[in-house]
């Protein structure tokens, strides 16, 4: 489970066996995690996190996509 970001309380990271769907990335914090889309970005999944929190969540996502991007790249394809 590499870790590719970490912003305030947020933990960003893929899973080993992710690399057969699209890419994507989860975020944790304390006992909440989601899994966001990154083509499009968009939410996957939540649990525990409220809504505001949620698109804090997205657009963190959408100002660091291409570094996600190129992590997912790397780590799956590289």
């Amino acid at each position: 489970m590499p870790t590719v970001l970490r912003v305030g309380p947020y933990r960003f990271f893929f899973y080993a066996g992710d690399g057969d769907e699209p890419p994507h990335v989860h975020v944790e914090r304390d006992d909440s995690e989601a899994r966001i889309w990154l083509d499009p970005i968009r939410l996957e999944r939540s649990g525990g996190f409220p809504a505001k929190e949620l698109r804090r969540i997205e657009q963190i996502v959408t100002e660091n996509h291409e570094d996600l991007m190129g992590a997912w790249n790397e780590f799956f394809n590289g």
